[in-house]
């Protein structure tokens, strides 16, 4: 069977959404040819009684327009609803050594798995089985390992239900080895947030962008990962809140956006423009840039007191709910302008600028992406931008706080419901309760430590709810070469991915439902639940007949390996949990107080509020007080400047979800065709002495004398800060240590990688060693 090259063509550049927009959709429908229905589905799409969206967890309203989709979403639910099957008799075609040749784009376009399969070692291939042969052999092999050598990886995808017994299996089978992708991205926020305000997740509801004045906006673009947030950002600035953005990148979806909803403006081509002041900050220049914001600030504060007024800053909130603001804002008078602007690569009336925005709003919103999270020093990026909300009380208020932007649909949901790796933050005691035994209480291993593990031979089996690990992940190539020396490998997916094509010694492919097919147990059509960005709990409906009768749900699949591992324990009926997904969130409510009337608030429009103590202004923290940070650095990059060295930031394209890649269209910075690009500002280009198109290699600069390499990149111009790079994610995870991550979360550092561009007789010498 030959691959499939559905590659786009021709560019599309313009503002966001409009006609680009639907033109992306139906490519990919086009494509992926999908099963009858879907466009019900996709106007039923983040509605109450409707399936939500398996792409971002962008907040679903209670009164819904008439779409409540975006691009990307219309593209994941036809991605996943594709006619095309991915069936044993491929794998019978295709050994695992020839299918690692082929791209990430290639092998998700085979379609859905459609049985569950074993890993043949003698044929290099997949093979056909049954399910009670996988649960069985599973189970006999998680019997014979330690509990602690063991690791439960979680995507980010799977329910609430889901996700409450996947991580009630991993405890009760004795480990709290439970990283999800939010190891990845987001817990930089986790652990920020938690520190300084006491919840490790964002305080606003999406109701405060009604009422915002202005928003500060760092590092997130959500044209491409949460494009429904282009319709309040649009409201918001129509009736005249200011949006001012710091991002590296000049993103189109947050200079212009053309709703196509909107007839008028789709036939006009005119919409609106978002950025009231866009500020092109160096990679990690971020702590340095809100410094400076907060400098001018304290500069209108110090004029306003000396003319007899009150003042700037909100000194009532500060003295009550804070700790650490004096010595805040005496650092802040200490650092100088010409510190703020080495590191931050914006001038300082730019920052004045941004300051009096901040100054005269009496609501502002703070809203950031993985361009503060994916640094060295994120957590204090994070921790500073914290700062500058809490100077005038923009926390806990109506129309402020801070907005973290999740990923994935249900990555923050399943942190709630007890998957991480850190027992302090899951009521142990409360399990052992309920279910009667007692809990390992040991620190378990997040995603970094999960990948050292491995490549020390510590960890002997991977059992993966999801995703595609072994590409989303930095150092790809040293773990690829790891992996294959684990005892047990299971994946449960829905389409085949790279992650796949590296068994264990023993290695299971399971396939499951997705979100938006139906999901019949013995006790009828189930219904599940997801927790968006906002803290609100949605209930999702299934629309569509499973792609296979042999599919089985991600909670079936879990339950299934459970009770096929674990010792008989009265406390626990797996069967009747699978047959009825409320009698799980039954236990969900008995675990966590906020979800108290589960299954009676299942279908409350807009979703039910489970509740943030830090929106109350009730500070969770060791003072008891919204805690301000005193960042030691200012920039948060872990490596800085240097003669040669370049900081690379990594970036999705508009025809990508995660690793997912649903074609070759990167059409908001016209880019089309190869994902093998190098963009680079063209003053950088002139000094480097590189020309447009010309190929280059780019090597990791980190220091450790380990060789991370990526050939075969195209020189691209595009409108970066000097001395920044860009590329796409994943295929230049390759580039990031292992070791380069957040100092706080783990979280890495892929958004200022410190590179070097080699060219000619360095990349052809190297080229031929290999040989």
């Amino acid at each position: 069977m030959a691959q499939k090259q559905r590659r786009i063509t021709g560019t599309r550049v313009g503002a966001a959404g409009g006609w680009g927009s639907l033109r992306g959709i139906v490519d990919v429908y086009g494509a992926e040819h999908p099963v009858p229905g879907v466009g019900r589905t996709l106007i039923q799409l983040n509605k109450p009684g409707g399936t939500m969206c398996t792409s971002c967890a962008w907040g679903k309203p209670a009164k819904p327009g008439l779409f409540e989709i975006c691009e990307n979403g219309a593209k994941a639910t036809i991605w996943d609803l594709t006619t095309d099957r991915c069936t044993p008799e491929f794998f019978a075609e295709h050994s695992l050594e020839e299918l690692r040749r082929w791209s990430d784009h290639d092998l998700e376009m085979q379609g859905r798995l459609t049985e569950p399969l074993r890993y043949d070692v003698g044929s290099d291939r997949y093979i056909r089985c049954t399910w009670d042969e996988a649960f069985a052999s599973i189970g006999a092999a998680l019997r014979q390992l330690d509990p602690q050598s063991v690791v439960f990886y979680a995507s980010g995808r799977a329910s609430l239900e889901t996700s409450y017994l996947y991580a009630l299996f991993a405890r009760l089978y004795g480990h709290n080895n439970l990283p999800d992708s939010s190891n990845m991205c987001h817990e930089t926020t986790s652990v920020s947030l938690k520190e300084h305000i006491g919840t490790p997740v964002g305080t606003c509801v999406l109701e405060d962008f009604e009422h915002c004045d202005a928003i500060f906006y760092f590092g997130q673009n959500p044209a491409t990962n949460s494009g429904r947030f282009l319709h309040p950002l649009q409201k918001a600035v129509r009736r005249g809140c200011r949006l001012i953005v710091f991002n590296p990148v000049m993103e189109k979806g947050l200079v212009e956006f053309i709703d196509p909803q909107n007839p008028l403006e789709m036939l006009t081509g005119h919409g609106t423009r978002l950025a009231h002041q866009y500020l092109q900050v160096k990679a990690g220049g971020d702590i340095a840039a809100i410094v400076g914001v907060c400098k001018h600030l304290l500069e209108m504060d110090d004029a306003a007191l000396q003319r007899g007024g009150p003042g700037i800053l909100d000194r009532d909130f500060l003295q009550e709910h804070c700790h650490q603001h004096e010595a805040f804002l005496e650092q802040v008078r200490q650092t100088s302008w010409e510190e703020i602007e080495q590191h931050s690569g914006l001038e300082r009336d730019a920052l004045a600028s941004a300051a009096s925005v901040y100054a005269e709003a009496q609501r502002v919103i703070g809203v950031y992406g993985m361009g503060l999270t994916q640094h060295v020093h994120g957590s204090q990026a994070i921790g500073t931008l914290l700062n500058l909300l809490l100077l005038r009380g923009n926390i806990g208020r109506e129309g402020a706080g801070i907005c973290p932007v999740r990923g994935h649909s249900n990555v923050q949901g399943q942190r709630t419901v007890g998957i991480s790796e850190k027992p302090e933050l899951v009521p142990l005691d409360r399990l052992a309760e309920l279910f009667d035994f007692q809990p390992p209480r040991e620190q378990g291993l997040a995603t970094v430590d999960a990948c050292e593990a491995i490549r020390a031979g510590r960890v002997k089996a991977f059992i993966a709810l999801g995703g595609n690990f072994l590409r989303a992940i930095p150092e790809q190539e040293a773990m690829e070469k790891a992996w294959a020396a684990q005892e047990l490998t299971v994946s449960i997916a829905t389409k085949l991915n790279r992650s796949h094509l590296f068994p264990g010694k023993e290695a299971w492919l399971l396939p499951c439902l997705v979100r938006s097919e139906i999901d019949v147990q013995a006790g009828g059509a189930q219904v599940v639940t997801i927790e968006d960005s906002f803290s609100h709990i949605h209930a999702s409906h299934g629309q569509h007949q499973p792609a296979s009768p042999h599919l089985r749900s991600e909670l079936a699949i879990v339950a299934g390996m459970a009770k096929a591992t674990l010792a008989p324990n009265p406390r626990c009926d797996w069967d009747a949990w699978t047959a009825d997904y409320g009698k799980v969130r039954d236990l969900i409510a008995a675990t966590y107080p906020e979800f108290h009337d589960f299954n009676a608030r299942l279908d409350t429009p807009g979703g039910f509020y489970r509740g943030n103590p830090a929106r109350e202004r009730r500070w969770q923290t060791a003072s008891g007080k919204a805690e301000f940070t005193l960042p030691t650095v200012l920039s948060s990059l872990g490596l800085g400047d240097a003669p040669g060295r370049y900081h690379l930031i990594t970036m999705r394209s508009n025809d990508q979800f995660n690793t997912t890649i649903y074609g070759y269209s990167d059409r908001l910075r016209g880019l089309e065709g190869s994902r093998m690009v190098l963009l680079m500002n063209s003053e950088d280009m002139t000094a480097a002495g590189l020309r447009e198109g010309q190929e280059v290699s780019l090597q990791s600069d980190a220091g450790d004398e380990l060789v991370r390499q990526v050939d075969g990149l195209r020189v691209t111009t595009f409108p970066l800060p000097r001395g920044c790079v860009g590329g796409y994610y994943p295929e230049l995870n390759p580039l990031i240590p292992l070791w380069y991550h957040d100092e706080h979360s783990k979280t890495p550092a892929a958004k200022g990688v410190p590179v070097r561009i080699h060219t000619g007789a360095i990349h052809e010498s190297r080229h031929a060693a290999a040989l």
